[in-house]
């Protein structure tokens, strides 16, 4: 008996040890996988996706690392008044705390609305949205990482892997008013808008200091109830400077598939970000008008759930 239980541990352990090493994913094989994603974000937001791709290559070492199998965790993103689910592991400290998400393309999007609503940031969308080195060096000086090498990094994988092909050079950030200088201070002669266009080809603006739902209606040669019933607002509605503004009427669909909910999202700023009608929306999702999404649950942007 003894014996034959000792064959059946030794059979046990060489079986063990005869398992593959679990495999790792490529360099490669990462690019081929996330470059899309990092495209819709540049789109969605004006990160370029050179650089979105080049700091979750960094950070995750290829999606390799325990933090983005274990957590979805891309960016490194510690939890920051993040009231989601979090995972511990040592960084610059022991048991330091990182986001956890449901899926890695929640990650991408946590990325950007990271950079976007961050005013340590916000210097970056200056810069041109194909300037990767100015963006490398900015996200260093901004304290986003703490190694010194940290531009050179992003900026030797986006030049080494040919990252550069993926921004999109038809991209238009939001134009700023011209001013004249006179002695006393800069002021502000003409707050014409650029429009820009979403993936469902819907028209909008970027509402910038000083704007009103008038003055955007006027330029636009649109009645003020227009303008409310294209953005799904009331007349009681407040403007605040980064809104986004459509100056036609949104689309019954989107051209992503969904949407990942984070902290903060509601059905109108979902809507907003992707050029959807609100109606449609809810629609498409089985809910009742009025109804917000739960954080971590997925918003369909095209077919409805059935």
């Amino acid at each position: 008996m003894k014996l034959q239980l000792f064959i059946i541990g030794c059979i046990l352990s060489f079986g063990a040890l005869a398992q593959p090493a679990e495999r790792r994913v490529s360099r490669n094989e990462y690019i081929e996988k996330w470059h899309k994603e990092a495209q819709r974000q540049m789109k969605l937001h004006g990160i370029p996706a050179s650089i979105t791709l080049a700091q979750g290559i960094l950070e995750s070492a290829n999606g390799n690392s325990a933090l983005a199998k274990y957590a979805n965790n891309h960016f490194g993103i510690k939890c920051h008044g993040w009231e989601g689910a979090s995972f511990i592991q040592d960084d610059d400290r022991k048991n330091e705390c990182f986001r956890k998400y449901e899926s890695a393309e929640q990650s991408f999007q946590d990325h950007s609305e990271f950079l976007t609503t961050r005013s340590r940031y916000a210097f970056l969308f200056n810069l041109k949205p194909n300037d990767f080195e100015g963006w490398a060096h900015g996200l260093k000086k901004a304290g986003y990482a703490t190694n010194p090498k940290y531009a050179y990094l992003l900026i030797d994988i986006i030049e080494y892997h040919k990252l550069y092909q993926y921004d999109d050079s038809n991209f238009v950030s939001p134009e700023k008013p011209p001013v004249v200088i006179t002695n006393d201070a800069e002021l502000i002669i003409d707050n014409t808008h650029k429009y820009r266009l979403r993936d469902n080809g819907v028209k909008f603006v970027i509402a910038s200091d000083g704007d009103t739902f008038y003055k955007i209606a006027k330029e636009f040669d649109l009645s003020l109830n227009q303008l409310y019933k294209y953005n799904d607002l009331g007349e009681n509605a407040i403007l605040r400077k980064g809104d986004i503004i459509y100056i036609q009427a949104k689309k019954s669909k989107a051209s992503a598939e969904y949407h990942a909910v984070l902290k903060g999202d509601t059905m109108w700023k979902i809507s907003q970000l992707y050029g959807i009608k609100l109606k449609k929306l809810y629609k498409k999702n089985n809910m009742e008008d009025g109804e917000e999404p739960a954080v971590g649950s997925t918003i369909n942007l095209k077919k409805r759930k059935r």
